[in-house]
């Protein structure tokens, strides 16, 4: 493989821990981010190019610049609830965006193409943990729009028979950096263990949204896997690439579902801080458990598997980034 990679949204929260790890495998990561939810200050590892992916001129020639052999595409519009009421925006940037950049890529011979996709393809499943033949039946304009980028890549790869697709189907990303250089930072914060990491800092009230589904404590269970394992993943595709023309789709998750109640439990143990919550009702949208199904096969394809995903290291790592980011 080439020694660059094009980072395709590297200035989130994903994106910059798979910049650093490249660059931990002496691979320059070229960032590209139009920085509307992503950091400048995150972009630490590589060159970086202010683009927005929708603008194909820049993203043509950065291309024909770095001359990248793999390109790594993170960016996208990722909050569900925004999603339902704003779709026109979800349907501009993830699916008009993906698109034009995939037809760069295309057009300038990048071997490799990993997407960056999500367990909402699935919807509400009837079988968990979800296997990946599971039906694709989004239930929100987020999780259309990957589907639809989904079934393009494989398409578009399939009649160019050059560049090979990797998808990753995402479920829980937590946790952060070990030595707290990146973590979760977003406006608003959405995610699950960074707010009850700043309930227990700030000492309010954390809202569960429902404890009467039919899970074992009542709360919703979700795959926590530490964004650390997660990139490794991505990279691992350095080593064993797809085939020209095809296109594999992994699970990424470890298999064990956390209920919000447990996560609550963890950041009370690692923390030392109570945690108050109030119950609230359910949010529309919400499964009950998302569990990853299938995940030995990306264990098998990428000799891949996960080694930070405990739910205390994850919570301990996303501890000291956020007191970091308090200081």
């Amino acid at each position: 493989m080439s020694d660059t990679v094009f980072v395709v949204g590297g200035a989130g929260y994903i994106g910059s821990h798979a910049a650093q790890r490249l660059h931990r495998r002496s691979i320059v990561p070229v960032t590209l981010d139009n920085l509307s939810t992503g950091w400048r200050d995150f972009v630490r590892w590589g060159p970086f190019v202010h683009a927005d992916i929708r603008d194909e001129a820049a993203v043509r020639a950065a291309l024909k610049l770095y001359r990248p052999r793999m390109v790594m595409h993170f960016a996208a519009k990722i909050v569900v609830p925004e999603s339902t009421k704003n779709p026109l925006l979800y349907y501009d940037n993830n699916v008009v965006g993906s698109l034009s950049l995939i037809r760069a890529c295309v057009e300038h011979g990048v071997e490799q193409f990993v997407f960056s996709s999500t367990a909402a393809v699935y919807g509400e499943p009837e079988v968990v943990p979800i296997p990946l033949d599971a039906p694709k039946l989004p239930v929100n304009p987020y999780g259309a729009t990957k589907h639809i980028v989904e079934r393009a890549l494989t398409d578009i790869a399939a009649a160019s028979k050059t560049m090979g697709v990797t998808i990753f189907r995402y479920f829980n990303a937590a946790g952060a950096m070990p030595d707290a250089r990146v973590g979760e930072r977003h406006e608003p914060e959405t995610h699950l263990i960074p707010n009850v990491l700043k309930a227990a800092s700030e000492g309010r009230p954390l809202s569960v949204f429902g404890d009467d589904y039919d899970t074992p404590d009542g709360t919703c269970v979700r795959d926590y896997i530490h964004v650390s394992d997660l990139v490794r993943a991505h990279t691992a595709v350095l080593d064993k690439p797809s085939s020209p023309g095809e296109t594999r789709v992994f699970n990424l998750g470890t298999g064990v579902g956390r209920s919000v109640r447990e996560v609550i439990e963890a950041c009370r143990e690692v923390t030392g801080a109570e945690v108050k919550y109030e119950v609230k009702p359910r949010r529309p949208g919400d499964a009950p458990s998302l569990v990853a199904g299938d995940t030995e096969k990306a264990r098998e394809a990428l000799a891949w598997t996960p080694e930070r995903s405990d739910v205390k290291t994850i919570v301990e790592d996303a501890w000291r980034w956020y007191q970091k980011e308090l200081a």
